[in-house]
């Protein structure tokens, strides 16, 4: 793909790349391994290699071999402070919209974490039937299923006591205690 030439032709490694740009070392292998790259990725990597977007989604064809100088200059540098600027990330790696305020961040996280909640319930729900099934098909006169339902119950269960802040053992206070406890130390 056009990126891992780009790539190369700068003399950058992957991580080098990943450092520069602000997009993630995973990201750029997911991409040069041809697969789809999100707007903000390709903006991020087209301020970067100082082109279009549009011309990084064009496949050319590989005639140079690239030259292998590794080095950062200081004009990399600078464009990767420029991309930090506006291209933030939270820590889940998912881009933060520089136009939300902090209650709709805070209002965005707690519905992906809401998301994540019914996900890791929805998955309980359909293995435990699949288990379920094959309990019944191969041996309905022990029911061993209900160890792995419980197993998993109770994470679920404790999934959804921390997401719905019915209680929250290891919350903001816990965390913020943890952190003066740490700086203390050094």
């Amino acid at each position: 793909m056009i990126i891992r030439k780009l790539r190369l032709d700068k003399g950058w490694s992957q991580e080098q790349l990943a450092e520069i740009s602000g997009v993630s070392t995973r990201t750029i292998q997911r991409i040069e391994r041809g697969k789809t790259a999100s707007l903000e990725s390709l903006k991020c990597l087209a301020a970067v290699f100082e082109t279009n977007v549009t011309d990084l989604r064009e496949d050319p064809k590989m005639t140079e071999i690239p030259e292998q100088n590794p080095t950062i200059t200081d004009a990399d540098r600078a464009a990767l402070a420029k991309m930090k600027e506006w291209m933030k990330y939270d820590h889940e790696g998912y881009f933060l919209d520089p136009s939300l305020n902090d209650n709709e961040r805070a209002a965005t996280e707690y519905v992906r974490d809401i998301k994540a909640f019914y996900i890791n319930l929805w998955s309980y729900g359909i293995v435990m039937a699949v288990l379920l099934a094959i309990n019944l098909l191969t041996g309905p006169s022990y029911i061993w299923v209900v160890w792995p339902a419980l197993g998993w119950g109770i994470g679920v269960l404790m999934h959804g006591l921390t997401v719905f802040e019915v209680f929250s053992i290891f919350g903001a206070d816990w965390e913020r205690k943890q952190v003066e406890k740490r700086l203390r130390r050094k």
